[in-house]
């Protein structure tokens, strides 16, 4: 049993490895990183655990069609959702720009839960043109793409805990306004992802 453990986990480490540099891959994974600021500049420190649940639910919906598309149980054409992430990326942060205070607590806290969870789905198809490219043939792909998860759930994290210390030190200990870190950060997110909507567009 010790060897086939030993081959299990080897396994299981490079589909993780590969999804966390997947994710933390600047130059071809910047879409994703820009999503996951985004759903984080209305938080500082003191709402990490919302903020984790938050990143969670995003997880929770591109591992569902990150599934579904590998195992090509759905086919989506690949320009469309080349577009449609960077069109999440804008919405995501131009909504900041007009959410609220009270959008962070009770009820509201949990559409932002779906809307992560809904716009996850949209980033899993883009996920899985990566993931396809690497599994080839191989029919057997179940504990890959749990591991590939996993990885890019980490990934997620570190991102997140990054922003958050930024967060921390400009915010909490400089004394930056919370509204002018939130304005910025999101403005520059949805300029950003409009430039990446013009040049993906499939039209």
């Amino acid at each position: 049993m010790g060897p086939f453990r030993t081959a299990d986990m080897s396994q299981f480490r490079i589909y993780f490895d590969l999804g966390r540099d997947h994710i933390l891959d600047y130059q071809n994974g910047y879409d994703h990183i820009l999503f996951v600021i985004a759903l984080c500049a209305l938080y500082t420190t003191r709402e990490w655990k919302q903020v984790l649940i938050l990143v969670t639910a995003f997880t929770i919906g591109h591992s569902i069609t990150l599934a579904l598309s590998t195992l090509e149980v759905i086919t989506v054409d690949s320009a469309l959702i080349e577009f449609l992430i960077p069109l999440t990326i804008f919405v995501t942060a131009v909504s900041n720009i007009f959410k609220k205070e009270d959008s962070l607590t009770g009820s509201n806290m949990q559409l932002n839960y779906l809307y992560a969870a809904f716009f996850g789905l949209i980033h899993g198809l883009g996920f899985s043109t990566f993931l396809k490219s690497i599994l080839g043939r191989d029919k057997s792909i179940i504990s890959q793409l749990f591991a590939f998860n996993v990885g890019l759930e980490f990934g997620q994290i570190i991102i997140v805990v990054i922003f958050l210390g930024s967060c921390f030190i400009l915010v909490d200990l400089i004394g930056i306004n919370r509204r002018d870190w939130k304005l910025v950060i999101s403005s520059a997110v949805a300029g950003i992802a409009l430039i990446l909507m013009k040049d993906k567009m499939f039209w």
